[in-house]
């Protein structure tokens, strides 16, 4: 582990007008390594977050995403190349470059400590919004810094643009609607957890766990006012636990699709049975930004994956809600 620190927090949910989850404080013991998934702009934000602070996260699983630094602080660049069209084509060389300058800048960590990661990647066949090509450019750029073995791509599913699940509450598998989670006879939770912490626990049939409100002050008009945290009743009661990270995608943040993504991954069903705490940061709409999505090319500022990023920093000040540290 990058850091076995056991450390103590109290949550303090203090937003009003959000969503009716609960309020209260409680003492947690977090300890190990993050690991980070996310789902479309989820997924890229998944992958910045893994690569910005790789020394504290030791694994990442990327639902319907593509490279870090696709779009290259353009917009154009993301359309043309890390989206929907059949002919993208990341240039993954000049991103290459641009990485090992900001490594450089110390505005990455040294990604040398990827060497131990594990990385998940699943990108449905049937996916028009975000090309499968786009996610094989995602598995051959974690190929350069990964042993091949920690590594899993997963492409040959037909999903269309969603969080494929086994339950039977979500859309219609060959179709991407709101909210983005989907019926497809396939745990995508479980899978992504088993391979970036390995031998994990079946999950529980309902939750018994509580969803706690966190204020996102830290970036600004960049982020919604509140995040939530899932908290397993064992966590709750000061069990030690360990932290993972779920970036939702486009259009599926907590104002437009309520607890849909907060609690229809089945994330928190693994965790009640695997002593994890499941923290949902929400990214927030706006001009410039729209459907609320991660910032993946460039809308907060034109480092967006460094170290300093606004929306970087405010999920990394998250954490250290949760572990005390601030």
């Amino acid at each position: 582990m990058k850091n076995n620190v056991l450390v103590k927090a109290a949550i303090i949910g203090l937003v009003a007008g959000a969503p009716a989850f609960a309020v209260a404080s409680s003492d947690l013991q977090l300890t190990g390594d993050i690991t980070v998934s996310g789902l479309s702009s989820g997924g890229y934000m998944a992958a910045q977050f893994h690569l910005a602070f790789s020394d504290k996260v030791s694994g990442a699983a990327i639902i319907a995403g593509g490279p870090l630094y696709c779009a290259q602080n353009n917009l154009a660049t993301a359309f043309a190349n890390c989206m929907g069209k059949p002919e993208s084509n990341p240039d993954l060389t000049a991103i290459e470059q641009y990485l090992t300058t900001l490594e450089q800048q110390q505005q990455l960590a040294p990604r040398q400590n990827l060497q131990d990661d594990k990385v998940w990647i699943l990108h449905g066949s049937e996916d028009t919004t975000v090309h499968p090509n786009v996610g094989k450019a995602l598995y051959n750029q974690y190929q350069q810094w990964l042993p091949a073995n920690s590594i899993k791509l997963v492409s040959e599913q037909p999903f269309a643009h969603h969080f494929p699940t086994d339950s039977d509450s979500g859309t219609a598998c060959d179709i991407s609607e709101p909210p983005f989670i989907a019926s497809c006879n396939y745990d995508a939770a479980g899978e992504l957890l088993r391979h970036l912490l390995g031998d994990i626990k079946p999950k529980v049939a309902s939750t018994s766990g509580s969803i706690r409100q966190l204020p996102q002050t830290q970036a600004a008009s960049h982020l919604a006012k509140t995040g939530y945290a899932y908290i397993p009743s064992q966590c709750a009661a000061g069990e030690p636990c360990q932290l993972h990270i779920s970036f939702h995608g486009c259009k599926q943040h907590a104002a437009v699709v309520d607890d849909a993504y907060i609690s229809g991954t089945v994330l928190n069903h693994y965790a009640d049975t695997n002593n994890l705490v499941i923290l949902y940061p929400q990214a927030a709409p706006s001009a410039l930004n729209p459907h609320g999505c991660w910032d993946w090319w460039g809308y907060s500022t034109e480092h967006y994956i460094s170290r300093q990023a606004p929306q970087l920093q405010a999920v990394m000040s998250l954490t250290e809600q949760l572990t005390g540290k601030n």
